[in-house]
């Protein structure tokens, strides 16, 4: 546990002090490439086309990832494994910062710049990703894709994990599944789903730990949580139900009242602060919950 508490604090103190940095490594242009190349040679394959077309893609990328880290477990007492691991994630983090594209969405200057700040939140070629268009359910989910969702499969498959989330969200969610085949896409947003599942539910459980448990779990029912399909779509609507509550909460018995003076913020602009400030609780209960991990280990 405690390379992936330390990952996780360098990723976030890095995205922070260098988002320059940030920026340049998480490039992925050679996986688009790889796609692309792939489906120009298998265009008219049947098992490209299909549902596990994207294997050809993941089994060779995620097979050398998973040698480099099995070759340096042990090496030096875990010192290259531990460096791979905070490498891998934050490589896999983001790419784009979350705080920074909620800022961008709060801050913006006119109702055509927000708009372009908000589909930012999530990539065109989100499935769904029109489906919340006040962007208080987006933050949930953009907090699933570019935080949680790397985190979460760190913990259980290492490195390998957290590249194989990144890549099969970029072939569910972003540019290549506007050209990939129909089929293949839908295998990729299938597996997106699987992959997904775990992680919205430890959301959905840790918004109820860190904000109005009664509401988080009236919310998860009411949007089919216990269904095994249930995945982002459920997590938004957890993420909303909490925003309304602590919103109400905070301002007493008759609801939130914003104050009628200039450069009053909106109840948007409170509602994206009120979600942003949630993500960052879970986390911090994540990371907490890693923390005693790690002193128990050390302790026993």
């Amino acid at each position: 546990m405690f390379p992936t508490l330390f990952a996780v604090v360098v990723v976030l103190a890095l995205g922070h002090l260098a988002p320059g940095l940030a920026a340049a490594v998480r490039d992925f242009g050679w996986y688009r490439a790889l796609l692309d190349r792939l489906g120009r040679r298998f265009a008219d394959d049947g098992f490209w086309r299909g549902r596990w077309g994207l294997l050809l893609a993941l089994v060779p990328v995620l097979l050398v990832v998973a040698l480099v880290q099995w070759l340096l477990d042990g090496v030096l007492y875990g010192l290259p494994a531990l460096l791979f691991g905070v490498a891998m994630v934050f490589y896999a983090w983001g790419p784009r910062d979350l705080d920074a594209s909620v800022d961008a969405v709060v801050h913006a200057r006119d109702a055509a710049e927000r708009r372009e700040a908000l589909a930012r939140l999530r990539p065109a070629a989100a499935a769904g990703s029109g489906e919340d268009r006040g962007g208080v359910g987006r933050v949930f989910v953009a907090a699933l894709r570019r935080w949680f969702g790397v985190l979460f499969w760190f913990v259980l498959l290492g490195a390998t994990g957290a590249l194989l989330y990144r890549l099969v969200v970029i072939a569910a969610e972003d540019e290549p599944a506007l050209y990939l085949p129909p089929g293949t896409v839908d295998g990729a947003r299938r597996l997106l789903a699987l992959l997904d599942w775990p992680v919205a539910q430890l959301m959905a459980l840790s918004l109820a730990l860190v904000g109005n448990f009664d509401v988080a779990v009236s919310a998860w029912k009411s949007a089919g949580g216990a269904a095994l399909r249930s995945g982002a779509g459920m997590l938004a609507a957890v993420g909303r139900a909490s925003v309304r509550w602590e919103r109400a909460w905070g301002s007493g018995e008759d609801g939130p009242q914003d104050a009628a003076v200039p450069g009053a913020e909106t109840p948007f602009i409170q509602a994206l602060r009120g979600a942003m400030s949630l993500v960052w609780r879970v986390l911090l209960a994540w990371l907490a919950v890693l923390a005693l991990f790690v002193v128990a280990g050390w302790v026993n």
